[in-house]
């Protein structure tokens, strides 16, 4: 089965081509600057509907003649109503809408796209596959705001989760990297990129996760402020500044940017290996806090089998690893310093023999998990037969 899994934005959509069955990457690509002028006032890519346009020519290629057989969309918010990933009709697609205010940057955007590919490819089906989903399995201990009940009830504020996707495929790679059952893995699994969260796995599923009702929880992140004393918010506002201003400066102005001075890992670990000082407060802030997270879930996990890292930070950053390894000594977690330092593309080890627990690295690979959900999906539709 040939899947285009798209990821899309407001002014971008990027896209994948795989041969499920295979394996295999056909073909990869984003298009940005949709809606964006040109010079001389032109839109290069007026809409979603004109950046397809340029994906279809720039699959042509890959495609040799045979045909997409089904759609897969990263979709960032499913809400409570949506644990699985599901076949998109029109009123699934009203339904995704309909999340809209608790995923206002991300959402509309996702919308945009199912919409652009129903007018583009009519037949082809479409599946969505939501980053809250593997989280559904939170128990209401850790999902629940102690605030009043009418917050949950009238406005669905409670605690989400994102990365599903990442998190659970990481999962299931580290269980097996580990010779276990999937379902019988406990662990805390580290997404470390420009946007970072970590998850309490128990038994294969979610049972913690540090990003909460937004994006913006949670961890020291590249502009996120993560974590932040709620009462900030309030006196932001009295200070003058909109409701829109606060969330760009905690969303857009924070973090490692706000730190450290830049929102790039490798720029920060050089500038502080070169003695800057903001540099170094920018690492040890996050890895600090990163490791009272680790700390946290190795307790709710009644002891972590496994500290997995992954994404752009945690599968290539081998100094934050390091960072924060030293922050775990009283859990006994030792790296190996030269396994830590050795790049490869492979799950692998980097922990010491001695480890209490074993560290790991395990590349994600978000577009494999949806094209896969997405092929299944369509098949259980069809009765079990690849469409043609």
């Amino acid at each position: 089965m040939l899947v285009l899994v798209i990821n899309s934005g407001s002014s971008s959509l990027k896209y994948q081509l795989r041969d499920v069955a295979a394996g295999e990457v056909l073909a990869e690509g984003m298009v940005d600057r949709i809606g964006f002028p040109e010079e001389g006032g032109e839109l290069e890519v007026p809409d979603h509907e004109a950046a397809l346009d340029l994906v279809d020519a720039a699959l042509h290629e890959a495609l040799a003649g045979r045909r997409i057989d089904a759609v897969g969309h990263r979709v960032v918010h499913g809400g409570e109503r949506f644990g699985d990933p599901v076949l998109i009709d029109n009123e699934i697609t009203r339904s995704i809408e309909r999340l809209n205010p608790l995923a206002p940057l991300h959402n509309p955007a996702n919308v945009l796209g199912i919409r652009a590919i129903a007018d583009k490819w009519p037949d082809v089906p479409q599946v969505a596959v939501f980053d809250t989903a593997y989280h559904r399995t939170i128990p209401e201990r850790a999902w629940r705001y102690a605030v009043p009940d009418w917050l949950y009830t009238r406005h669905g504020i409670r605690r989400y989760g994102f990365h599903g996707t990442s998190h659970q495929y990481v999962a299931g790679r580290a269980a097996a990297l580990l010779g276990i059952d999937p379902a019988a893995f406990d662990g805390v699994v580290l997404h470390l990129g420009n946007g970072a969260s970590a998850t309490a796995v128990q038994g294969g599923r979610s049972i913690d996760t540090s990003m909460g009702f937004t994006p913006l929880e949670g961890l020291v992140m590249g502009t996120r402020s993560g974590d932040v004393d709620p009462s900030i918010l309030v006196f932001l506002g009295r200070l003058g500044m909109t409701p829109d201003e606060i969330d760009d400066l905690l969303n857009r102005e924070s973090g490692l940017k706000a730190l450290g001075g830049s929102n790039d890992m490798r720029t920060l670990v050089e500038s502080a290996e070169r003695g800057d000082a903001k540099a170094r407060r920018a690492l040890d802030v996050a890895s600090y806090r990163l490791a009272k997270y680790v700390g946290a879930y190795h307790v709710a996990v009644g002891g972590a089998r496994a500290i997995v890292f992954t994404a752009g930070i945690g599968e290539n950053s081998s100094v934050f690893r390091g960072l924060v390894a030293e922050r775990l000594g009283a859990l006994g977690v030792v790296l190996d310093a030269a396994a830590n330092a050795a790049r490869s593309s492979e799950p692998r080890a980097v922990s010491a023999a001695e480890s209490a627990i074993p560290v790991l690295v395990v590349p994600t690979d978000e577009e494999r998990a949806i094209a896969e959900a997405t092929a299944a999906v369509v098949t259980a539709a069809v009765g079990g037969q690849m469409p043609r």
